[in-house]
């Protein structure tokens, strides 16, 4: 009964975090033998749901860094470049010092029509997954727990060990980055039409 709840989520979860189905299918099995294994130290004092995310996410990095060990050198550039600081949105969507309302959108994001309808679409799906798979893994793991499983902020923060803070400006920044990628896949669908 509880691999058929959540199986699924723990699934998706190992998904956003390891290179492929097989690895990741593995990193679900380890989960749930952890769990089996130190049930006796689950407190209750999260759900469920959220001890279960913790002890996989614990896993997925796990084998994360023994498959990274084998992975192309252009792999390894993008990792590094994950770890700059850069703007959640670009500065120059804001007015700057000199304009009338420093600070204030320049350029604010783009109204979607019928956003439900153009989100549904195999290839704006495609976008959004690549997109959050190229996401900096605290960003991405965030993403995942909060927007894909549904997980709460309190269940996110004690499965990813973050402070409140921390985790809203992750949710923030993984967020500005999927709008961003889809408004160009949107932009560059009207402009072919």
């Amino acid at each position: 009964m509880l691999v058929d709840e959540h199986g699924p989520f723990l699934m998706r979860l190992a998904m956003m975090h390891v290179p492929s189905r097989a690895i990741a299918e593995e990193v679900v099995q380890d989960t749930w033998l952890a769990a089996l294994n130190g049930i006796d130290r689950f407190e209750g004092r999260s759900s469920l749901r959220t001890w279960l995310a913790s002890i996989l996410l614990n896993k997925a990095r796990t084998q994360g860094q023994r498959e990274r060990r084998v992975v192309p050198f252009s792999f390894l550039a993008r990792r590094r470049a994950e770890g700059r600081d850069e703007p959640a949105v670009d500065p120059d969507r804001f007015q700057s010092a000199r304009d009338r309302l420093p600070g204030a959108w320049a350029r604010p994001p783009v109204e979607w029509e019928s956003p439900e309808e153009r989100l549904s679409s195999d290839e704006a799906r495609r976008v959004l997954l690549e997109t959050i798979a190229a996401l900096p893994p605290r960003q991405r793991e965030v993403i995942a727990m909060r927007d894909i499983s549904g997980l709460s902020a309190a269940e996110a923060r004690n499965a990813l060990g973050l402070t409140e803070t921390n985790q809203r400006v992750l949710l923030h920044r993984a967020r500005s980055k999927v709008r961003a990628a889809l408004e160009r896949h949107f932009q560059a669908e009207e402009t072919s039409r």
